[in-house]
């Protein structure tokens, strides 16, 4: 929910939202034995002035968009499972190239070893497309970018009275096919399937109700297949340290300093590290209205399996506005820099999303939205901005 927009793209499904509903407005699933089913389906289409994120070759363009899902979730007194299977199709009027075929199936699961201690688990298997212009795409793609990804992790969790403990390790593998340029050339990806790896630890103590202090650490290692001339290897750290507060009861904040640091194979790129910093703030001024703020800072790659290395300074807000029992409205903004590492590029972007939502009943929903992006770039090539119009109307049990 709060991974970085710019870098994953802010769609309104990936958008801090509200997503308190009433009773009246909650599906109402349909339960087979100890299992209950939600299916859904989404159909919108979208309006982009922009589809290739592009300041010299701007073209718009109209698309279909259609999201079948189905959640399933155990109803067990101990232990749960919960399963997502989703499909996202996407079709452009007068650009097929641009056409897209998402797949994805999720998993989550907890065991209760006892009423203080468990075991949390998740998993992914997904066939996912870079969009044209996102920040990992290749530079002279004109086509998206498909990959498959496979990730899955473990987690134990520990309360011990006022502490709470918890450590696991995650697993992500990447495997990408091709893509072409503007020329018509195919654009091999090969060099970025691999895999990455982490472990992670996390200690929480409770001082009072309303104030508590944690620590936590994270260490990774990413073996990505590389060129002869060029490792993608790389390995390193993060390490925060911070508090937990709650102001007053309509007031909620965790902040956290730390450092971090990050060591590429590649000469060009090097080390890169240096103090980091987590900051999350929730404001609830009345039971309409939610305000969530981030502010993070993150040494990391333009993805996972990318050469290039990147310091991000991310700020985002988000507010939230039930004006009508049934009626939703989001605004979103977000401002961060990316300063690159084995390329001489500094970037600002800044985003925004506003969306109406409107829910007649529990069977579904209307939702209207305009998302802007602008990228502000010291290289020419990289700078654009764009305006997308979307209208999504969703059927759910």
């Amino acid at each position: 929910m709060w991974e970085l927009a710019t870098r994953e793209g802010l769609a309104p499904e990936d958008t801090p939202v509200k997503t308190r509903q009433h009773p009246g407005y909650e599906p109402l699933g349909v339960r087979a034995g100890a299992w209950m089913f939600h299916p859904s389906l989404s159909v919108g289409t979208t309006y982009d002035s922009n589809i290739y994120a592009s300041n010299t070759m701007k073209q718009s363009d109209l698309s279909l968009k259609v999201h079948p899902s189905l959640r399933a979730n155990t109803l067990w007194e101990r232990h749960a499972i919960a399963l997502q299977a989703d499909v996202w199709s996407t079709f452009y009027r007068a650009n097929p190239s641009l056409d897209t075929t998402d797949a994805s199936f999720k998993g989550r699961g907890r065991i209760d070893l006892a009423h203080d201690a468990a075991i949390l688990t998740s998993f992914r298997a997904a066939r996912l497309n870079e969009g044209v212009g996102s920040l990992s795409s290749p530079t002279a793609a004109v086509e998206p970018t498909p990959y498959d990804l496979f990730s899955g992790d473990i987690t134990y969790r520990q309360t011990f009275n006022r502490v709470t403990a918890a450590a696991g390790v995650k697993a992500d593998s990447y495997n990408f096919g091709s893509t072409r340029a503007q020329d018509g050339s195919v654009i091999n990806q090969d060099s970025r399937d691999g895999q990455v790896y982490a472990v992670y630890g996390r200690l929480d103590y409770t001082v009072s109700p309303k104030f508590g202090v944690f620590t936590a650490v994270e260490g990774n290692k990413r073996e990505i297949r590389g060129t002869p001339t060029r490792s993608l290897n790389s390995d390193g750290y993060r390490a925060l340290a911070g508090v937990n507060l709650e102001f007053t009861h309509l007031i909620t904040g965790e902040f956290g300093v730390g450092y971090a640091r990050q060591n590429f194979d590649a000469a060009s790129i090097g080390t890169i590290e240096g103090p980091t910093y987590r900051a999350m703030l929730t404001w609830s001024p009345t039971r309409t209205v939610d305000v969530r703020f981030k502010a993070e800072q993150l040494v990391t790659q333009a993805s996972d399996t990318d050469a290039s290395g990147i310091r991000a300074d991310a700020f985002q807000i988000g507010i939230d506005y039930e004006f009508r029992r049934n009626v939703v409205l989001s605004l979103s903004g977000t401002y961060e820099t990316d300063t690159f590492y084995g390329q001489a590029r500094k970037d600002e972007v800044f985003a925004s999303l506003a969306e109406v939502k409107y829910m007649p009943n529990r069977f579904g929903s209307i939702s209207l939205w305009h998302r802007y992006v602008n990228r502000d770039s010291n290289l020419p090539s990289f700078i654009y901005d764009k305006h997308e119009v979307g209208i999504n109307v969703t059927a759910q049990y």
